[in-house]
């Protein structure tokens, strides 16, 4: 089974997508928690006793859907939904409130208590990832000693109020943008700017100010109480790997396990953390592009050394010349970028990316065009998802911002040297993206996670994966002083997805509390 988890999206300078490194400014907002399955003691915030003793009423899912995708499985009896109420500002709790949405499958046998989880994104929503995964976990035992519960991060998904930057139709305009002359960058820097006016203007800045990791991890804490666990048992991909570790920095003795995978090194500043991840998916192109000329009409020869020339000789005429596709639509470079990208995030994915990259050596985008509206959460219909939209609100209330006009090209610079398989072909003008010119500051700043009390962490790590590189994983083990599984594949994340090595090491840490042994490896089977 090939489970789609949402991803830690690609950094790429300029972009309107971009996502950076980041970790929860914990030290000076708060002191570590009590332990108590009440409300823990914050330096400086407020009692918040009425949100941890609420009492939550379960029912059934149908209203919580968001996309066409979820209607099925959200009509399921199986699962049931609520929404527990928190602060929409922790050290002003009396200003206001937000809404976050739970879907649960119940444990089927003896209960250990609630397995929560968070698929990364940033943004990406809880409850239609645990609709897609429950009978996987199930299958591997959780199922049967775990209530298994997705939540929607503040400001996301079914949680109320939604983040909200742009109409399906700025979203269409959005994917048309380039950026690749000394016009392009002014052009691109004016875009960034009326992104943030409109996320300002429709979602509101005491809203906007609020939905960074800090308060997530703060909400993590409440859905712990009121779900009557007295320590958290959580499973963290991608970005999710950021929430474990800022709620382990908040709350140490509330911790009873964490499962880590895809991780972010919280130490990487914005500048290092993009750069390795497009290095990152150079690799993966490489891995691809090595695979691909094993086999038969690859488009990008047969040689290795050159594939990489061969698919900027491929590409980069999508610059000026889009290519059709069966629909009406039109395949230009940034979308087709998009696509690849998205394939290299799983090697199950390349036979596609072969065929879509073909495609285009003939005049047709219609593979790619279908892989790039997956990236971007786009229906048949043209309707998009909010998830792209909360990924970048969230995304710039985590990192320092790139501010500085010659910082952005040398980034960008970076950026092309470290993977040439995405460039442009042309001289990067190092446009500022959205966050530059976002109206609140971020909450968080890049630190070495410093963690007294913590009991055994487990870190799984893909030698192969793009998004979050392999050594990020190893990093944040011995800077939890946990547990690493080492993952010989080429994906994003490997964990409870049926690899059966990955899947009982991370199943019998969950429920009996055992990490594996340091130095543990497992091999996924290639596509």
């Amino acid at each position: 089974m090939v489970l789609c988890f949402p991803r830690l999206k690609r950094v790429r300078p300029g972009a309107l997508g971009a996502l950076g490194v980041v970790a929860v400014l914990v030290a000076a907002c708060s002191g570590p928690g009590t332990g108590a399955s009440s409300a823990p003691l914050l330096q400086a915030v407020p009692d918040l006793t009425r949100f941890y003793d609420q009492q939550l009423t379960w029912g059934p899912c149908v209203s919580y859907t968001q996309v066409a995708k979820d209607r099925r499985s959200f009509a399921d009896p199986q699962f049931d939904c609520t929404r527990v109420t928190v602060p929409l500002n922790y050290f002003r709790p009396d200003s206001g409130t937000m809404e976050i949405a739970l879907l649960r499958k119940k444990a089927a046998g003896d209960k250990i208590g609630t397995l929560f989880t968070d698929p990364g994104g940033p943004g990406a929503p809880g409850t239609s990832f645990m609709a897609e995964v429950a009978s996987t976990w199930t299958d591997i035992g959780l199922g049967d000693r775990f209530d298994l519960v997705g939540f929607d991060p503040r400001g996301t998904g079914a949680s109320k109020p939604k983040i909200d930057c742009l109409t399906d139709r700025e979203n269409e305009e959005t994917r048309m943008q380039t950026s690749s002359s000394d016009r392009g960058l002014a052009e691109a820097e004016e875009a960034s700017k009326q992104y943030a006016a409109r996320c300002t203007e429709r979602t509101g800045v005491e809203v906007l100010a609020n939905i960074g990791t800090r308060d997530v991890t703060r909400d993590m804490d409440i859905l712990r109480a009121v779900v009557g666990d007295q320590k958290l048992t959580y499973v963290g991909f991608s970005y999710g790997t950021e929430l474990g570790v800022a709620y382990a920095e908040t709350f140490p003795q509330n911790v009873r396990a964490l499962l880590l995978d895809g991780a972010i090194d919280p130490t990487q500043t914005t500048l290092d953390f993009t750069v390795k991840q497009n290095a990152g998916f150079q690799l993966a192109f490489d891995n691809f592009a090595k695979d691909c000329t094993t086999r038969p009409d690859c488009p990008l020869g047969t040689d290795p050394t050159q594939t990489t020339r061969r698919f900027q000789a491929i590409m980069q005429p999508l610059l000026d010349r889009a290519v059709p596709t069966k629909n009406g639509r039109t395949l230009g470079f940034s979308d087709g970028q998009a696509a690849v990208t998205s394939a290299l995030y799983h090697s199950r994915m390349w036979s596609e990316l072969q065929q879509g990259i073909s495609e285009v050596v003939t005049g047709h985008g219609d593979t790619l065009m279908r892989l790039a509206d997956s990236e971007y959460q786009r229906d048949q219909q043209g309707r998009y998802a909010d998830t792209m939209e909360a990924l970048q609100a969230i995304e710039c209330m985590n990192r320092p911002r790139v501010t500085d006009p010659a910082q952005a090209l040398e980034l960008a610079r970076r950026v092309d040297q470290v993977a040439p398989f995405q460039s442009t072909g042309r001289a990067p003008t190092g446009a500022r993206d959205v966050c530059a010119f976002w109206p609140v500051p971020p909450t968080s700043v890049p630190h070495l996670p410093q963690i007294e009390g913590l009991p055994p962490v487990v870190v799984v790590s893909t030698t192969g994966d793009p998004a979050t590189p392999y050594q990020a994983g190893v990093n944040l083990a011995r800077q939890l002083g946990g547990s690493l599984i080492t993952v010989n594949g080429n994906q994003h994340g490997a964990s409870l997805q049926g690899d059966p090595c990955v899947d009982r090491l991370a199943a019998d840490y969950l429920i009996t509390l055992t990490p594996p042994p340091q130095n543990t490896v497992c091999t996924l089977t290639p596509r």
